[in-house]
């Protein structure tokens, strides 16, 4: 029978209601949920730090502190910015987001109805010696529907748990990001830090190459002249080769540095933001970080926070596995008007409307329900497992950072001194060997001690510097606060 269907929502009568209002009836109702009550598991870990410094009671909060505030030299901070705007890592862990979003929004949208329009043509010939009235003809038919296609009830919660999935999954995303942006700007630092630190050892391999010259040049004068022998000639000769190929491996590590860094930073760094000469030691902060309690770190640390939402989704997939077992009810409901020709559709008497119901009650799956919901139970309990392993080792991570800013400062002004000692006996020796009371031996001697010891100095200052960083990475410091909704 031929037909014409279209939408009047303003104009439906009661009848028409009744499906619609069924509908709504039921959907009050849909409000139960069988996902398990959510409790945090305990952290494995203990009430205080094992290391107990001055770190550890400072007022100052790491949340409190940006990495803005953390480091003071201005072209850190240039670089800084540079990585967070062209890291590759950051940009992917930025782009997971904004799928992980949209997958939220596609299973947020299961809970709403889905109105759509259909619209169709049909003709069909009948020959006349198969028509009831002996008269062949053609038939034809117009449909334009408006109405709810397949919209299930969700009584026992399956949608809202995929949906809370869905949006727990986008959270531990988010907070993923944050996690990988602090691990980034650690990184930079500590990068710079290495080539400011290396730039400082290739200066001073320059200038211990430029001396031992020097002392070749003048053993060279005094052998020509008779005034010494083979030997210190030969001496020197082997401290200059020495200084060069030390020079030459301080060269090659800038170079390597600098490629790690603009790895990092996503873009070749410019010349004017390479690190100052003598600016190791100026580049972070010495504000004391406060450590606060172990359980801070709870709410701190985004990768702590970023698998216990891993874990509130796997505890709503248990509900979605559950509600599987139980019967679920859809719905498809249309309303508008029909009739045999164009201009009699709005007639008197022309409503029409649509109601179908399906329920669908499972009965026999083979064990696949049950295998499902066993999966969902296995991975809860993996969750569980990765929450307090990603606990033990933020513990582990900020007990080691705390131990090493108990020693470090120690150890830098222990340096510094060795330093100072080393110059002195250097400059001791020389006077000596000037007035011939020691031979070229003890001269050399001094001058390899003291440029280990200024070696030593350069890299504890490093450790000193990359110290801070550390903890303040571990502590969680560096996200944003409101960054995540």
């Amino acid at each position: 029978m031929s037909y014409f269907i279209v939408s009047r929502t303003l104009r439906l009568s009661r009848r028409a209601l009744t499906p619609v209002a069924a509908m709504v009836f039921a959907t009050l109702f849909t409000g139960c949920t069988l996902t398990p009550e959510y409790h945090r598991p305990t952290a494995p870990m203990p009430p205080v730090w094992p290391v107990k410094t001055k770190t550890s009671v400072s007022d100052t909060s790491v949340a409190s502190i940006t990495w803005q505030t953390l480091f003071i030299d201005p072209k850190l901070r240039q670089v800084v910015q540079l990585a967070l705007d062209n890291n590759r890592d950051l940009r992917i862990a930025i782009l997971n987001i904004e799928k992980a979003q949209a997958q939220y929004r596609i299973q947020r949208s299961a809970l709403m109805p889905q109105v759509g329009i259909t619209g169709a043509e049909q003709a069909q010939r009948t020959p006349a010696s198969v028509s009831y009235t002996g008269i062949g003809g053609v038939s034809r038919g117009y449909s334009l529907d408006v109405g709810i296609s397949a919209y299930e009830l969700d009584l026992f919660g399956r949608i809202r748990s995929l949906k809370e999935e869905a949006q727990q999954d986008y959270l531990s995303t988010a907070w993923s990001r944050q996690a990988t942006q602090i691990s980034l700007i650690a990184e930079v630092a500590g990068s710079y830090l290495s080539l400011a630190a290396d730039q400082d050892l290739q200066r001073l391999a320059r200038d211990t190459l430029r001396s031992r010259q020097e002392a070749y040049d003048l053993q060279e004068s005094l052998t020509s002249v008779g005034k010494s022998s083979q030997l210190p000639l030969h001496q020197a000769e082997s401290e200059l080769e020495s200084a060069r190929f030390q020079s030459l491996l301080a060269d090659k590590q800038v170079m390597s540095d600098s490629n790690a860094l603009a790895l990092l930073v996503g873009t070749p760094l410019p010349a004017n933001l390479l690190p100052s000469t003598d600016s190791l030691a100026h580049m972070i902060s010495d504000k004391t970080l406060s450590a606060g309690l172990p359980s801070d770190l709870l709410q701190q640390r985004p990768d702590i926070v970023s698998t216990e939402h891993s874990l509130l989704a796997a505890n709503a997939d248990i509900g979605a596995a559950r509600a599987a077992f139980f019967p679920s009810i859809s719905l498809t409901t249309s309303a508008g008007r029909a009739s045999n020709a164009l201009g009699e559709l709005f007639d008197a008497g022309g409503q029409s409307w649509g109601f179908a119901p399906q329920v669908n009650l499972p009965i026999f799956s083979g064990g696949r329900l049950m295998a499902q919901l066993e999966t969902s139970k296995v991975e809860r309990d993996i969750a569980v497992a990765e929450y307090e392993k990603s606990v033990q080792t933020a513990f582990r991570e900020v007990s080691d950072a705390l131990a090493e800013r108990s020693v470090v400062d120690d150890e830098t002004q222990a340096q510094q001194k060795n330093v100072q000692a080393a110059q002195a006996a250097f400059d001791f020796v020389q006077i000596q060997y000037a007035n011939g009371a020691t031979d070229y031996l003890n001269v050399l001697d001094a001058q390899r001690t003291l440029f280990s010891a200024q070696q030593s100095l350069i890299q504890s200052r490093l450790s000193q510097q990359n110290s801070l960083i550390t903890l303040y990475k571990a502590l969680g410091g560096g996200w944003e606060r409101g960054a995540v909704d």
